[in-house]
């Protein structure tokens, strides 16, 4: 089972991590006007260096931003978490989505395609149709990864999301049984993710038995309110994370 922490944007914080057992090494760039960041591009490489995978997410889709992002850093994988709204038509929500993963795809063979698939919290009034969301995906992507979707005022929910019209960094956990169920239904691997912390990992990775898991907010350090903060992790909790994930590994191999 492997485990995948957000957002590591330092050579430094890189290296602590890896030192303490993180697979996957990820990092975010938020804009298209301003992309080229030398020490994200440090943080790549010390993940290669030191034998981790790195994952990088574009906050942005505009084909050639995206192009010469991956260009310029050159990560194992290019993480697209769009949240994919409005649902009532999703395969034409989906088809410039599926365009760019084909085009990456084409101009870079050596990098995999890791696709968010939005999961709603329990109980939300919001149907979301993930299930064709992944089907429409999956000939274009090399892993899933869930994320929380919130339910929101407007029309396009954008008010809810953290990042309006991305899913990820709420804290809060998604569905469980709809994480199971496209674990169970997904031909490529998944790695559960959404509001997942030291102290929830381990039942639900033992439950859900995903590819991987993967933290990002209730791994980060928090200010003096207990507020997360971006970008800088709490290495106490990325090493519980790790533990915990690394027990849940074992008992799955013992069933």
């Amino acid at each position: 089972m492997i485990v995948q922490i957000y957002e590591i944007q330092t050579p430094q914080e890189a290296e602590k991590v890896i030192e303490l057992g993180v697979n996957n090494i990820g990092s975010v760039i938020l804009s298209s006007s301003s992309w080229k960041f030398p020490e994200i591009k440090d943080t790549v490489k010390t993940a290669g260096s030191l034998g981790a995978t790195s994952s990088l997410i574009p906050l942005f889709s505009e084909p050639d931003a995206v192009f010469a992002t991956l260009e310029y850093y050159g990560p194992d994988i290019v993480h697209f978490c769009e949240a994919l709204f409005p649902f009532d038509n999703i395969e034409k929500t989906c088809s410039r989505f599926i365009k760019l993963q084909e085009q990456v795809r084409e101009r870079f063979p050596e990098i995999k395609i890791m696709r968010s698939i939005p999961i709603p919290v329990d109980g939300s009034a919001t149907e979301v149709p993930f299930l064709e969301i992944a089907d429409l995906f999956e000939p274009y992507s090399d892993f899933f990864l869930t994320d929380t979707f919130i339910s929101g005022s407007g029309d396009d929910h954008s008010d809810a999301q953290p990042v309006p019209g991305y899913v990820g960094i709420t804290g809060k956990l998604c569905s469980p049984s709809k994480s199971r169920e496209l674990v169970e239904k997904s031909v490529i691997p998944v790695i559960l993710a959404g509001g997942l912390s030291p102290e929830n990992i381990y039942d639900l990775a033992v439950d859900i038995r995903p590819y991987g898991v993967d933290s990002c907010t209730l791994t980060n350090a928090v200010d003096n309110n207990g507020k997360p903060l971006r970008f800088k992790k709490d290495l106490h909790r990325v090493a519980a994370f790790v533990n915990e994930a690394k027990r849940a590994a074992i008992k799955c191999n013992s069933k």
